[in-house]
């Protein structure tokens, strides 16, 4: 089974760069520990020994540092992996006044870099809140988000439900930059209707939006305990108003090897998609997050 994997994360604990690693307390993932160690490019390999792993984009770790986080990743270059990672989207903070400098230093750095993430979850519980303010409507942040376009690079929106229509007001704004929701718009609110209502109504919001697409990953973030009967009406409502074209699939490992195994993962991918054609398939699990990321069309092998 072929894949390019959208959305993963390598971190090195010794460059003291991710506090809430160092030291973990239990928040929305549960017990966090046992991926509290560094993770890197060979370990991920460990871990798709069953995969046949094309490629990955390495997402931003919320790194105290975003710069730091990719010098280091710059230098993974040189340990003998010439896949991983195949694209970079780095950390920037789009609230504070020397983002520019921010991306022109991490795009110095390595011209793999694609895009950026900055976390925007809000939530009222705070067991789910990520960041504590509405960074989309601020004027420095909104202003500053221009500079996505002037550099090219996408933006990994990672975002709750009832953050959508806000979201898809930026879309608007931005038209010419690309979105990308993270895990399938992280349907959070699951204990009753209202809760369902606004994750679709959302997703069909953005959807709407020629310049979004979705990641359907991180499913075990805010479902320890999924089965594949449990995702597969999310995979299938997301393909349904994304349309095939603009979803991609994604592990967000090493994150979500605290649910599943990575081969489990990307199997119950396949099982809940079994009935697509061939060149779906071939959209969903690889070239869609090649063309999407811009990834070279032909990825050398790794080295044996």
């Amino acid at each position: 089974m072929q894949v390019i994997d959208a959305h993963a994360h390598f971190w090195n604990l010794g460059l003291g760069n991710q506090p809430w690693l160092e030291h973990p307390e239990p928040n929305l993932l549960g017990d966090y520990r046992p991926m509290a160690r560094d993770y890197g490019p060979a370990d991920l390999r460990r871990e798709s020994d069953a995969i046949e792993l094309l490629g990955a984009v390495h997402i931003e770790a919320d790194a105290v540092d975003p710069v730091k986080e990719t010098r280091w990743l710059a230098g993974l270059d040189d340990d003998g992996d010439p896949v991983l990672p195949s694209a970079l989207v780095v950390g920037a903070d789009f609230s504070q006044p020397d983002t520019a400098q921010v991306l022109e230093k991490q795009l110095a750095m390595s011209d793999r870099v694609r895009g950026v993430r900055q976390i925007l979850n809000v939530h009222t519980d705070p067991l789910y809140d990520y960041v504590g303010r509405h960074f989309m409507d601020e004027p420095v942040w909104r202003e500053n988000f221009r500079l996505l376009e002037r550099h090219g690079l996408s933006f990994d929106l990672q975002i709750y439900p009832s953050q959508m229509y806000r979201a898809a007001e930026l879309a608007d704004a931005h038209y010419n930059t690309l979105f990308l929701l993270n895990h399938a718009g992280m349907y959070v609110d699951r204990h009753g209707v209202p809760g369902w209502r606004a994750w679709r109504d959302g997703l069909r919001r953005l959807a709407a939006r020629d310049n979004v697409a979705i990641k359907l990953s991180g499913f075990g973030m805010l479902d320890h305990h999924w089965t594949v009967g449990s995702i597969r009406p999310l995979i299938l409502e997301a393909i349904d108003a994304f349309g095939v074209e603009r979803c991609l699939f994604a592990s967000n490992f090493p994150v979500d090897s605290l649910y599943a195994r990575y081969a489990d993962v990307w199997h119950a991918y396949a099982d809940i998609v079994a009935d697509a054609s061939a060149a779906e398939k071939q959209a969903l699990f690889i070239d869609n997050a090649r063309r999407l990321y811009r990834l070279p069309s032909a990825i050398p092998a790794q080295n044996s």
